[in-house]
């Protein structure tokens, strides 16, 4: 005998509870609106996000982070219709990215950032870094920036700089182009979707290996 409708229903509704638990407390999925990752975030990729950083582990220099738009670097955006809302809530759909932001984290709080025309790399507190997932023929920057971190803030910057309406652009807005730790929604784990793109979302704390601790 196959399975009554209230058992179904049942298995639904421990599927969706179950579903809920995993979004509100371990992992969301977020889609990409954007060419500023590229080529580490493409556009249409979906990553999977954990929500245990920064709550339960630290945040990293390297960190391909979500974070929400509480400073108005996004336009405005419209609402979802009830249906979509509720499969978002159920985790069926993916997070709204047009209500967040994903950039890597390359200043913590209290680090010293620089570049000039010129330099071959960023500079975080005195050591001059490579990074390999710069978006090919972009330079670190198109435009010099010399920043100190404030404490519970970040800077952040897209790979894909050319691209990228990130920490440098909105320098002259609220909040100075820092972001706060507060805001940071988690990091970025692994592309889930499509197929031909699974993998690492790209953190790579490694290029950062030899900066020293900022000195407060």
């Amino acid at each position: 005998m196959g399975p009554t409708l209230r058992q179904v229903l049942v298995i639904v509704a421990v599927v969706l509870l179950l579903t809920g638990l995993i979004r509100l407390f371990l992992v969301r999925v977020y889609h990409i609106p954007s060419e500023s990752m590229e080529d580490t975030l493409q556009v249409g990729d979906r990553v999977a996000v954990s929500l245990l950083v920064p709550q339960v582990m630290d945040l990293r220099r390297g960190d391909v982070v979500v974070f929400r738009d509480t400073k108005g670097w996004l336009p405005a955006v419209h609402d979802d219709g009830l249906v979509t809302s509720v499969l978002r809530v159920a985790g069926l759909v993916p997070e709204r990215t047009d209500e967040n932001v994903v950039k890597r984290v390359v200043g913590l709080p209290g680090d010293h950032v620089r570049w000039e025309p010129g330099d071959a790399g960023l500079t975080v507190n005195g050591v001059e870094v490579t990074e390999p997932y710069l978006f090919a023929g972009d330079a670190p920057s198109e435009e010099p920036f010399d920043v100190v971190v404030p404490a519970g803030r970040l800077w952040v910057l897209g790979d894909h700089r050319s691209r990228s309406a990130d920490s440098r652009a909105h320098r002259d807005g609220p909040g100075a182009g820092f972001v706060s730790v507060d805001d940071v929604v988690g990091r970025a784990e692994a592309r889930v979707w499509p197929v031909s793109r699974w993998g690492s979302a790209g953190s790579d704390p490694d290029t950062f290996a030899g900066v020293p601790e900022a000195s407060r």
